[in-house]
């Protein structure tokens, strides 16, 4: 198969027969063979019997529902398991994302070679509320990445089928799926101006608590990727260096306490009474719960189970 289209959805039965439509008028034009995956994340209005009807009516239209409502990365990440073509093209349900951008993300993927096709919404129609926020967030995780994008958010993305079966989509990691990419070896990634369209149905997704777990997953990723196979290799270092500068200060006040006592012959101030006595202790007691803890981790990444639990209810078409 020459094209996978997958597509993550949540409350959006208006617009899915018009993306359906719109997405088989294209690659009819194209002349590939494809399939459409809509990944029905819990929805809780008419979306999945919607699905169930496209996928009646065209063998080519396939769908899994939640269970409940887990998330875009699961979603996501069931969708790049099932996908089945050569390039994987991710787009958004709510039709903010231009079919008519699909034939150039395949042609870049395929004759140009890239790994990953990123898209840019260099023209939003989205309120300022939503898009400061993004353009700061896009600007601390290019720095913090070292991939070039400017625009991390974007729903519309094209991928080799290697990179898709190469990577797992877990928690809240969709944004980052270029520095997951690059992280896995995939680093040839482009990017492509793309069309971005008004909402005309259902309600945005986007909430300020969205954008502050954005950060904190920016963090966890970055630490994940340096230290997630080596956990020890953070938490033993860091321990050990509290645990001797500790250490050393402690043996500095017991020292200086001595020195006094024997060396001089003048009384001292018992060791319990300096400050720096209880800054050393709390250094030691702190570097041994690092280093064990350094332990602990390098256990539970041994024995973790999968880190994506969610459940699949249904399918169609598959």
């Amino acid at each position: 198969m020459d094209l996978s289209i997958v597509v993550p959805l949540l409350n959006e039965h208006e617009s899915l027969p018009i993306l359906a439509e719109r997405l088989h008028a294209v690659m009819g034009r194209m002349g590939v063979s494809y399939e459409i995956l809509f990944i029905d994340d819990g929805s809780t209005d008419a979306s999945w019997s919607v699905i169930g009807k496209l996928a009646a009516a065209d063998s080519r239209v396939k769908g899994i529902r939640f269970g409940r409502n887990f998330g875009k990365s699961p979603a996501l990440n069931e969708g790049f398991r099932e996908a089945q073509g050569e390039v994987v093209i991710t787009m958004d349900a709510d039709l903010q994302d231009d079919p008519d951008e699909v034939p150039e993300l395949y042609r870049m993927i395929r004759a140009e070679g890239y790994d990953l096709v990123s898209g840019w919404k260099k023209k939003r129609y989205d309120p300022l509320t939503k898009t400061l926020p993004t353009k700061l967030f896009n600007w601390t995780t290019r720095r913090v990445s070292g991939v070039m994008l400017h625009d991390f958010n974007c729903g519309l993305k094209a991928y080799r089928k290697q990179v898709v079966k190469s990577i797992e989509v877990f928690g809240e990691m969709h944004r980052y799926i270029p520095f997951i990419a690059k992280k896995e070896g995939f680093g040839h990634i482009g990017e492509k101006v793309v069309q971005h369209h008004p909402r005309k149905y259902g309600k945005t997704k986007f909430g300020f608590d969205r954008f502050i777990n954005g950060f904190l997953d920016l963090l966890t990723i970055t630490f994940v990727f340096r230290f997630g196979r080596k956990p020890m290799h953070f938490f033993g270092a860091v321990g050990t260096l509290m645990f001797v500068v500790g250490f050393l200060s402690a043996a500095w006040v017991i020292g200086e306490k001595l020195w006094h006592v024997y060396g001089l012959g003048v009384a001292a101030p018992r060791v319990s009474d300096q400050g720096l006595f209880f800054v050393a202790l709390t250094a030691m007691v702190i570097g041994v719960q690092l280093f064990t803890m350094g332990f602990v981790a390098e256990l539970v990444r041994r024995y973790s189970p999968e880190r994506n639990v969610y459940r699949v209810a249904e399918r169609v078409g598959l």
